[in-house]
């Protein structure tokens, strides 16, 4: 078997892709690019009115700005990948481009987990502890909270796309996913992966299992809080304004466990089919998940609406 790694320039890897349903690429080029555009539109009018309206010059909506930034990253570092796929006859990927794909996809899911942790940190201190919501979340507070988001995003990734990276690949080296996703490169690796195995059990627990757990606590306190309400209105309004934050967190943590807690085909003849599937869930966690996001905010969330449509109507009156 020929060993190629970082020490053979001239090898790399050939994502599989699709190419096996060449019917389907035609039809996914056009709807992931259609996908693709409303991200860049969707987050970037976010990010937008983020910065231009004083109104939303607070913790939750800078964390949002943080995730709309994130979702641009996360896409971008992928999605021009799998649209070249979708139009190259032969789809191959150099070892060090590979490194850098893998390590900006790892390091955009992580910091993810942390940052809908950390909003969900900040609907509980608004909602329990209202009084002292500007002291707990003052600037000097939140800016560190999504700076060491993206840290611990970025250490994690950098720890993960090194041990994964330094590994002896030998033989075939067909990835059987549109991108150099991590699990699908270690299945290439010619020598014990074991410490590799660890080390993402112990970043899932980290980065998955932790957020989960804090945001799930949060929002007991969060109901509980609001369940004491008096009012019916009163509770429609205060749970309104974490409605969207559960909503995200719903749809990328309900995906997450979708593509990872269902369970395996045991049939031979369904394996092609359930490979396909697994593709195709995989491309929904990384591209229709971003896209949502801006949606579920623009439309559960009236100052979002109420900031897009001045930001419309300045720009008409200017023109």
């Amino acid at each position: 078997m020929v060993r190629f790694n970082e020490s053979s320039p001239m090898k790399g890897f050939i994502l599989l892709g699709l190419s096996a349903h060449p019917k389907l690429e035609k039809t996914f080029f056009v709807l992931i690019l259609l996908m693709y555009l409303v991200i860049l539109l969707g987050n970037g009018i976010l990010i937008l009115v983020t910065i231009l309206d004083s109104h939303l010059h607070t913790p939750m909506y800078f964390f949002l700005g943080n995730l709309s930034f994130l979702d641009i990253c996360y896409t971008t570092s992928s999605v021009p990948l799998i649209l070249d796929s979708f139009l190259t006859p032969r789809k191959t990927i150099s070892f060090s481009a590979c490194a850098v794909q893998m390590f900006l996809s790892f390091a955009m899911g992580a910091t993810e987990c942390v940052l809908l942790s950390m909003m969900a940190f900040d609907r509980y201190v608004a909602i329990c502890n209202p009084l002292r919501y500007p002291v707990v979340m003052s600037k000097a507070v939140y800016v560190p909270m999504a700076a060491g988001s993206w840290a611990a995003g970025s250490i994690t990734a950098t720890v993960q796309t090194s041990l994964a990276m330094r590994l002896p690949f030998c033989g075939d080296n067909v990835i059987n996913h549109f991108t150099c996703e991590i699990l699908a490169v270690l299945k290439l690796a010619c020598a014990d992966i074991s410490i590799n195995v660890i080390s993402m059990v112990v970043a899932n627990v980290i980065f998955l299992g932790v957020p989960v757990l804090f945001i799930s606590f949060s929002y007991v306190f969060i109901l509980a809080t609001i369940l004491r309400i008096p009012s019916a209105e009163g509770r429609k309004k205060t749970f309104s304004t974490c409605s969207a934050h559960l909503t995200v967190v719903v749809v990328f943590y309900g995906t997450i466990l979708f593509m990872y807690g269902k369970p395996k085909s045991k049939d031979p003849l369904g394996a092609d089919k359930q490979d396909l599937a697994d593709k195709l869930i995989s491309l929904f966690y990384g591209v229709v998940t971003p896209m949502l996001n801006p949606i579920i905010y623009s439309l559960r969330n009236k100052d979002v609406k109420a900031a897009v449509r001045n930001l419309v109507s300045q720009k008409h009156f200017s023109q």
